[in-house]
Protein backbone atom coordinates (compact mmCIF):
# COMPACT_ATOMS: atom_id res chain seq x y z
CA UNK A 1 0.00 0.00 0.00
CA UNK A 2 3.00 2.33 0.61
CA UNK A 3 4.45 1.56 -2.54
CA UNK A 4 1.03 2.42 -4.26
CA UNK A 5 1.16 5.39 -2.71
CA UNK A 6 4.64 6.75 -2.93
CA UNK A 7 4.57 5.85 -6.99
CA UNK A 8 1.28 7.43 -7.23
CA UNK A 9 2.43 10.62 -5.49
CA UNK A 10 5.31 10.70 -7.79
CA UNK A 11 4.29 10.15 -10.80
CA UNK A 12 1.40 12.83 -9.94
CA UNK A 13 4.25 15.31 -9.93
CA UNK A 14 5.97 14.38 -12.89
CA UNK A 15 3.68 16.47 -15.28
CA UNK A 16 4.33 19.72 -13.08
CA UNK A 17 8.25 19.14 -13.09
CA UNK A 18 8.23 19.68 -16.59
CA UNK A 19 5.35 21.97 -17.28
CA UNK A 20 6.44 24.25 -14.11
CA UNK A 21 10.32 23.20 -14.08
CA UNK A 22 11.06 24.94 -10.42
CA UNK A 23 8.57 22.56 -8.77
CA UNK A 24 11.06 19.73 -10.56
CA UNK A 25 13.73 21.52 -8.52
CA UNK A 26 11.57 21.25 -4.86
CA UNK A 27 10.04 17.30 -5.84
CA UNK A 28 14.17 16.97 -6.74
CA UNK A 29 14.85 18.37 -3.05
CA UNK A 30 12.29 16.27 -1.63
CA UNK A 31 13.45 12.89 -3.18
CA UNK A 32 17.01 13.97 -2.65
CA UNK A 33 16.75 14.86 0.99
CA UNK A 34 14.10 12.73 2.57
CA UNK A 35 14.26 9.65 0.28
CA UNK A 36 11.03 8.47 0.70
CA UNK A 37 11.28 5.71 -1.17
CA UNK A 38 13.59 4.36 1.17
CA UNK A 39 10.91 3.77 3.45
CA UNK A 40 9.37 1.43 0.41
CA UNK A 41 9.70 -1.84 -0.49
CA UNK A 42 9.22 -2.52 -4.16
CA UNK A 43 10.13 0.45 -5.53
CA UNK A 44 13.22 1.24 -2.88
CA UNK A 45 15.77 0.89 -5.94
CA UNK A 46 13.44 3.16 -8.37
CA UNK A 47 16.04 6.41 -9.83
CA UNK A 48 13.16 8.90 -9.20
CA UNK A 49 15.76 11.74 -8.50
CA UNK A 50 17.21 11.13 -12.00
CA UNK A 51 14.13 10.81 -13.54
CA UNK A 52 12.98 14.06 -12.05
CA UNK A 53 16.13 15.39 -12.59
CA UNK A 54 15.53 14.73 -16.67
CA UNK A 55 12.42 16.21 -16.66
CA UNK A 56 12.98 19.01 -14.77
CA UNK A 57 15.97 19.80 -17.32
CA UNK A 58 13.57 18.88 -20.20
CA UNK A 59 11.10 21.36 -18.85
CA UNK A 60 13.89 24.34 -18.29
CA UNK A 61 14.56 23.87 -22.18
CA UNK A 62 10.94 25.26 -23.13
CA UNK A 63 9.97 27.04 -20.15
CA UNK A 64 9.72 31.05 -20.02
CA UNK A 65 9.80 31.56 -16.36
CA UNK A 66 13.12 31.21 -15.84
CA UNK A 67 16.61 33.53 -15.74
CA UNK A 68 20.12 33.09 -17.51
CA UNK A 69 22.58 31.77 -15.51
CA UNK A 70 23.57 34.24 -12.70
CA UNK A 71 27.19 35.96 -13.72
CA UNK A 72 28.55 35.52 -10.53
CA UNK A 73 32.15 34.59 -8.72
CA UNK A 74 29.83 31.43 -6.70
CA UNK A 75 28.70 30.62 -10.59
CA UNK A 76 32.04 30.97 -11.94
CA UNK A 77 33.45 28.96 -9.51
CA UNK A 78 30.88 25.57 -9.64
CA UNK A 79 31.32 25.69 -13.33
CA UNK A 80 35.16 25.73 -12.77
CA UNK A 81 35.12 22.51 -10.42
CA UNK A 82 33.06 21.09 -12.70
CA UNK A 83 35.26 21.33 -15.58
CA UNK A 84 38.69 20.50 -13.25
CA UNK A 85 37.24 17.23 -11.52
CA UNK A 86 36.88 16.13 -15.03
CA UNK A 87 40.37 17.10 -15.81
CA UNK A 88 41.38 15.09 -12.88
CA UNK A 89 39.58 12.21 -13.49
CA UNK A 90 41.55 11.13 -16.66
CA UNK A 91 44.34 10.79 -14.62
CA UNK A 92 43.22 9.03 -11.42
CA UNK A 93 44.48 6.10 -9.51
CA UNK A 94 41.84 4.34 -8.98
CA UNK A 95 40.28 3.78 -13.26
CA UNK A 96 37.66 1.53 -11.34
CA UNK A 97 36.00 3.78 -9.82
CA UNK A 98 36.61 7.30 -10.66
CA UNK A 99 34.30 7.80 -12.92
CA UNK A 100 31.13 6.81 -11.17
CA UNK A 101 31.88 9.30 -8.67
CA UNK A 102 32.53 11.61 -11.54
CA UNK A 103 28.79 11.06 -12.75
CA UNK A 104 27.45 11.65 -9.07
CA UNK A 105 28.94 15.04 -8.95
CA UNK A 106 28.66 16.04 -11.83
CA UNK A 107 24.95 15.61 -11.33
CA UNK A 108 24.98 17.99 -8.21
CA UNK A 109 26.40 19.99 -10.05
CA UNK A 110 24.36 20.74 -12.81
CA UNK A 111 21.26 20.56 -10.64
CA UNK A 112 22.65 23.50 -8.96
CA UNK A 113 22.88 25.41 -12.06
CA UNK A 114 19.97 24.30 -12.99
CA UNK A 115 18.19 25.84 -9.46
CA UNK A 116 19.84 29.03 -10.20
CA UNK A 117 17.97 29.31 -13.01
CA UNK A 118 14.16 28.16 -12.12
CA UNK A 119 14.32 29.66 -8.77
CA UNK A 120 13.79 32.84 -9.94
CA UNK A 121 11.92 35.22 -7.23
CA UNK A 122 11.58 35.53 -3.40
CA UNK A 123 8.72 33.01 -3.41
CA UNK A 124 9.84 30.41 -4.99
CA UNK A 125 13.39 30.32 -2.96
CA UNK A 126 11.21 30.39 0.43
CA UNK A 127 9.20 27.16 -1.03
CA UNK A 128 12.61 25.77 -1.73
CA UNK A 129 14.33 26.60 2.01
CA UNK A 130 11.34 25.28 3.53
CA UNK A 131 11.29 21.90 1.30
CA UNK A 132 14.85 21.09 2.21
CA UNK A 133 14.49 22.05 6.48
CA UNK A 134 11.24 20.13 6.36
CA UNK A 135 12.80 17.06 3.84
CA UNK A 136 15.87 16.83 6.25
CA UNK A 137 13.83 17.88 9.44
CA UNK A 138 11.54 14.89 9.09
CA UNK A 139 14.44 12.25 9.42
CA UNK A 140 15.74 14.02 12.81
CA UNK A 141 12.67 14.52 13.98
CA UNK A 142 12.01 10.88 13.32
CA UNK A 143 15.33 10.06 14.77
CA UNK A 144 14.70 11.96 18.04
CA UNK A 145 11.29 10.32 18.22
CA UNK A 146 13.30 7.40 17.74
CA UNK A 147 15.71 8.29 20.77
CA UNK A 148 13.37 9.51 23.23
CA UNK A 149 11.20 6.37 22.86
CA UNK A 150 14.33 3.62 23.30
CA UNK A 151 16.31 5.66 25.64
CA UNK A 152 18.80 6.94 23.48
CA UNK A 153 20.34 3.33 23.41
CA UNK A 154 20.55 3.46 19.23
CA UNK A 155 22.58 5.78 16.59
CA UNK A 156 20.84 7.44 14.28
CA UNK A 157 21.06 7.57 10.94
CA UNK A 158 19.72 8.35 8.14
CA UNK A 159 18.06 6.45 5.06
CA UNK A 160 20.30 3.07 3.87
CA UNK A 161 22.40 4.37 0.81
CA UNK A 162 21.62 8.26 1.10
CA UNK A 163 24.12 10.80 1.21
CA UNK A 164 23.89 10.59 4.83
CA UNK A 165 23.20 6.33 5.31
CA UNK A 166 25.88 6.82 8.08
CA UNK A 167 25.63 8.60 11.76
CA UNK A 168 28.17 11.21 11.17
CA UNK A 169 26.75 11.78 7.98
CA UNK A 170 23.17 12.53 9.32
CA UNK A 171 24.55 14.63 12.41
CA UNK A 172 26.74 17.18 9.56
CA UNK A 173 23.29 17.32 7.53
CA UNK A 174 20.88 17.99 10.85
CA UNK A 175 23.29 20.47 11.92
CA UNK A 176 23.42 22.36 8.72
CA UNK A 177 19.45 22.24 8.32
CA UNK A 178 19.23 23.43 12.14
CA UNK A 179 19.59 27.44 11.27
CA UNK A 180 16.63 26.71 8.04
CA UNK A 181 14.44 25.45 10.86
CA UNK A 182 15.38 28.13 12.97
CA UNK A 183 15.08 31.19 11.05
CA UNK A 184 12.05 29.70 9.16
CA UNK A 185 10.22 29.22 12.57
CA UNK A 186 11.15 32.62 13.69
CA UNK A 187 9.81 34.60 10.75
CA UNK A 188 6.71 32.12 10.27
CA UNK A 189 2.95 33.40 10.42
CA UNK A 190 1.05 30.38 10.15
CA UNK A 191 1.05 28.90 14.01
CA UNK A 192 0.98 25.30 13.37
CA UNK A 193 3.59 25.77 10.79
CA UNK A 194 5.65 27.41 13.17
CA UNK A 195 5.18 25.38 16.17
CA UNK A 196 5.66 22.24 14.02
CA UNK A 197 9.27 23.81 12.78
CA UNK A 198 10.54 24.68 16.48
CA UNK A 199 9.54 20.62 17.44
CA UNK A 200 11.24 19.45 14.25
CA UNK A 201 13.89 22.09 15.13
CA UNK A 202 13.87 20.43 19.36
CA UNK A 203 14.40 17.29 17.88
CA UNK A 204 16.64 17.19 15.55
CA UNK A 205 19.41 18.48 18.08
CA UNK A 206 18.56 15.46 20.32
CA UNK A 207 18.62 13.71 17.21
CA UNK A 208 22.19 14.83 16.65
CA UNK A 209 23.38 13.79 19.68
CA UNK A 210 21.91 10.32 19.55
CA UNK A 211 24.08 10.15 16.31
CA UNK A 212 26.93 9.23 18.88
CA UNK A 213 28.87 11.41 16.33
CA UNK A 214 31.78 13.42 18.17
CA UNK A 215 32.34 15.77 15.24
CA UNK A 216 28.61 15.77 14.59
CA UNK A 217 28.21 16.91 19.10
CA UNK A 218 31.23 19.39 18.46
CA UNK A 219 29.64 21.12 15.40
CA UNK A 220 26.34 21.01 17.11
CA UNK A 221 27.80 23.25 20.04
CA UNK A 222 29.28 25.60 17.14
CA UNK A 223 25.79 25.91 15.78
CA UNK A 224 23.77 26.43 18.56
CA UNK A 225 26.05 29.39 19.86
CA UNK A 226 25.99 30.63 16.59
CA UNK A 227 22.59 30.65 16.40
CA UNK A 228 22.37 32.46 19.73
CA UNK A 229 25.01 35.05 18.74
CA UNK A 230 23.09 35.88 15.89
CA UNK A 231 19.57 35.62 17.42
CA UNK A 232 17.17 38.69 18.47
CA UNK A 233 15.21 36.89 20.49
CA UNK A 234 18.39 35.19 22.97
CA UNK A 235 16.25 34.38 25.58
CA UNK A 236 13.37 32.69 23.87
CA UNK A 237 16.56 30.66 21.84
CA UNK A 238 18.50 29.54 24.95
CA UNK A 239 15.08 28.53 26.44
CA UNK A 240 14.44 26.09 23.32
CA UNK A 241 17.68 24.96 22.93
CA UNK A 242 18.22 24.23 27.10
CA UNK A 243 15.04 22.44 26.60
CA UNK A 244 15.87 19.84 23.54
CA UNK A 245 19.34 19.63 25.70
CA UNK A 246 17.76 18.68 28.94
CA UNK A 247 14.80 16.33 27.29
CA UNK A 248 18.46 14.51 25.19
CA UNK A 249 20.34 14.54 28.36
CA UNK A 250 17.70 12.93 30.56
CA UNK A 251 17.60 10.25 27.90
CA UNK A 252 21.46 9.88 27.51
CA UNK A 253 22.80 6.66 28.57
CA UNK A 254 26.60 6.09 30.06
CA UNK A 255 27.99 4.63 26.49
CA UNK A 256 27.31 8.20 25.04
CA UNK A 257 29.49 9.75 27.45
CA UNK A 258 32.01 7.17 26.85
CA UNK A 259 31.83 7.91 23.41
CA UNK A 260 32.35 11.38 23.70
CA UNK A 261 35.18 11.55 26.40
CA UNK A 262 37.61 10.17 23.97
CA UNK A 263 37.79 13.56 21.96
CA UNK A 264 40.44 14.34 24.93
CA UNK A 265 42.48 10.98 24.35
CA UNK A 266 42.47 11.14 20.51
CA UNK A 267 46.47 9.91 20.28
CA UNK A 268 44.47 6.44 22.03
CA UNK A 269 41.49 6.40 19.75
CA UNK A 270 42.54 4.03 16.72
CA UNK A 271 39.63 5.93 14.62
CA UNK A 272 41.24 9.12 15.41
CA UNK A 273 45.00 8.40 14.02
CA UNK A 274 43.65 6.65 11.25
CA UNK A 275 41.98 9.48 10.30
CA UNK A 276 45.33 11.86 10.79
CA UNK A 277 46.85 8.81 8.75
CA UNK A 278 44.48 9.74 5.92
CA UNK A 279 45.05 13.25 6.42
CA UNK A 280 48.84 13.34 5.80
CA UNK A 281 48.40 10.59 2.62
CA UNK A 282 46.44 13.42 1.00
CA UNK A 283 48.96 15.45 1.96
CA UNK A 284 51.80 13.44 0.20
CA UNK A 285 49.50 12.93 -2.80
CA UNK A 286 49.02 16.91 -3.25
CA UNK A 287 52.70 17.66 -3.33
CA UNK A 288 53.54 14.54 -5.38
CA UNK A 289 50.98 15.21 -8.23
CA UNK A 290 49.68 19.44 -7.21
CA UNK A 291 47.86 19.94 -9.82
CA UNK A 292 46.03 16.55 -10.57
CA UNK A 293 45.73 14.68 -7.01
CA UNK A 294 45.01 10.99 -7.60
CA UNK A 295 41.04 11.81 -8.54
CA UNK A 296 37.91 10.79 -7.10
CA UNK A 297 38.16 8.18 -5.12
CA UNK A 298 41.93 7.54 -4.69
CA UNK A 299 42.00 6.61 -0.88
CA UNK A 300 42.81 2.89 -2.13
CA UNK A 301 45.24 0.33 -0.57
CA UNK A 302 47.61 1.03 -3.50
CA UNK A 303 47.57 4.77 -3.13
CA UNK A 304 48.42 3.96 1.11
CA UNK A 305 51.09 1.70 0.43
CA UNK A 306 52.67 4.46 -1.49
CA UNK A 307 51.97 7.76 0.04
CA UNK A 308 50.69 6.79 3.86
CA UNK A 309 52.62 7.27 6.66
CA UNK A 310 51.10 4.29 8.25
CA UNK A 311 50.31 1.88 5.10
CA UNK A 312 48.73 -0.60 7.43
CA UNK A 313 46.09 1.73 7.89
CA UNK A 314 43.53 2.25 5.47
CA UNK A 315 40.87 4.31 5.86
CA UNK A 316 38.28 7.12 4.00
CA UNK A 317 39.98 10.40 4.55
CA UNK A 318 36.98 11.88 6.61
CA UNK A 319 37.37 16.07 5.97
CA UNK A 320 35.98 17.65 3.01
CA UNK A 321 39.52 19.58 2.67
CA UNK A 322 41.86 16.79 2.72
CA UNK A 323 39.38 14.98 0.30
CA UNK A 324 39.45 17.91 -1.96
CA UNK A 325 43.23 18.20 -1.62
CA UNK A 326 44.31 14.73 -1.88
CA UNK A 327 41.65 13.89 -5.05
CA UNK A 328 42.26 17.01 -7.19
CA UNK A 329 45.48 18.84 -6.35
CA UNK A 330 46.01 22.34 -4.78
CA UNK A 331 44.02 24.40 -7.29
CA UNK A 332 40.77 22.42 -7.00
CA UNK A 333 41.27 22.87 -3.38
CA UNK A 334 41.53 26.64 -3.71
CA UNK A 335 38.78 26.84 -6.17
CA UNK A 336 36.93 24.76 -3.27
CA UNK A 337 38.17 27.19 -0.56
CA UNK A 338 37.16 30.81 -2.46
CA UNK A 339 33.68 29.12 -3.25
CA UNK A 340 32.90 29.10 0.71
CA UNK A 341 34.72 32.57 1.43
CA UNK A 342 32.79 34.09 -1.74
CA UNK A 343 29.56 32.26 -0.37
CA UNK A 344 29.81 33.52 2.94
CA UNK A 345 31.16 37.19 1.75
CA UNK A 346 28.27 37.57 -0.67
CA UNK A 347 25.47 36.55 2.38
CA UNK A 348 27.43 38.92 4.91
CA UNK A 349 27.20 41.87 1.93
CA UNK A 350 23.28 40.92 1.48
CA UNK A 351 23.19 41.57 5.01
CA UNK A 352 24.71 44.90 5.07
CA UNK A 353 22.34 45.72 1.92
CA UNK A 354 19.26 44.75 4.02
CA UNK A 355 19.78 46.66 6.67
CA UNK A 356 19.46 49.94 4.52
CA UNK A 357 15.96 49.16 3.56
CA UNK A 358 12.85 47.99 4.94
CA UNK A 359 11.96 46.07 2.33
CA UNK A 360 14.71 43.37 2.79
CA UNK A 361 14.59 42.88 5.98
CA UNK A 362 13.59 38.76 4.72
CA UNK A 363 17.64 39.18 3.60
CA UNK A 364 19.24 39.51 6.81
CA UNK A 365 17.51 36.54 8.37
CA UNK A 366 18.21 33.90 4.80
CA UNK A 367 21.68 35.37 5.01
CA UNK A 368 22.10 34.34 9.19
CA UNK A 369 20.53 31.25 7.74
CA UNK A 370 23.12 30.50 5.11
CA UNK A 371 26.27 31.46 7.10
CA UNK A 372 24.91 29.48 10.47
CA UNK A 373 24.49 26.55 7.63
CA UNK A 374 27.77 27.16 5.95
CA UNK A 375 29.66 27.51 9.26
CA UNK A 376 28.28 23.56 10.42
CA UNK A 377 29.80 22.41 7.19
CA UNK A 378 32.84 23.66 7.38
CA UNK A 379 32.90 22.45 11.07
CA UNK A 380 31.67 18.98 10.74
CA UNK A 381 34.02 18.97 7.52
CA UNK A 382 37.03 18.71 9.41
CA UNK A 383 35.58 15.00 10.64
CA UNK A 384 33.99 13.89 7.92
CA UNK A 385 35.18 13.08 3.78
CA UNK A 386 31.61 15.06 2.29
CA UNK A 387 33.01 17.60 0.06
CA UNK A 388 31.36 16.55 -2.88
CA UNK A 389 27.34 17.53 -0.72
CA UNK A 390 24.74 18.03 -2.55
CA UNK A 391 23.22 20.24 0.26
CA UNK A 392 26.34 22.22 0.80
CA UNK A 393 26.26 23.04 -3.13
CA UNK A 394 22.27 24.15 -2.45
CA UNK A 395 23.39 26.14 -0.14
CA UNK A 396 25.49 28.24 -2.47
CA UNK A 397 22.83 28.40 -5.00
CA UNK A 398 20.20 29.86 -2.70
CA UNK A 399 23.05 32.58 -1.61
CA UNK A 400 23.18 33.46 -5.48
CA UNK A 401 19.75 33.21 -6.26
CA UNK A 402 18.96 35.33 -2.75
CA UNK A 403 21.85 37.93 -4.69
CA UNK A 404 19.99 38.11 -7.80
CA UNK A 405 16.31 39.01 -5.89
CA UNK A 406 17.80 41.55 -4.15
CA UNK A 407 19.98 43.10 -7.14
CA UNK A 408 16.80 43.08 -9.43
CA UNK A 409 14.75 44.78 -6.34
CA UNK A 410 17.04 47.28 -6.08
CA UNK A 411 17.30 48.33 -9.74
CA UNK A 412 13.49 48.13 -9.70
CA UNK A 413 13.13 50.06 -7.17
CA UNK A 414 15.34 52.99 -8.51
CA UNK A 415 13.57 52.71 -11.27
CA UNK A 416 10.38 53.65 -9.39
CA UNK A 417 12.38 56.52 -7.82
CA UNK A 418 13.30 58.01 -11.33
Amino acid sequence: MRDIFLLTVFLGLLPFCFLRPWIGVLVFSWISYMNPHKYSWAIEYYPFARIVALITIAGLLFTKDKMTLPKTRETILIVLLGLYFTFTSFFAFNHYSVWLQWEKVIKILIMTLVTMMLINNRVKLRYLVMVIALSVGFLGAKGGIFSLATGGEFRVRGPNESFFGENNDMALALNMTLPMLAYLARDEVNKRLKLVLWVTFILCIISVIFTYSRGGFLTLVGVLLFLLLKSRYKSLSIILISAALIVGALYIPVKWFDRVETIKSYEEDPSAQGRINSWKTAINIAKDRPFIGGGFETFIDPVFNRYAPNQGNVRDVHSIYFEVLGEHGFVAFGLFILLILFTLLTTQRLKRIARTRDSLTWVENYSNMFQVSLLAYMIGGIFLGRAYFDLFYHIVAMAVIMRVIVEKEIKEGNQLKT
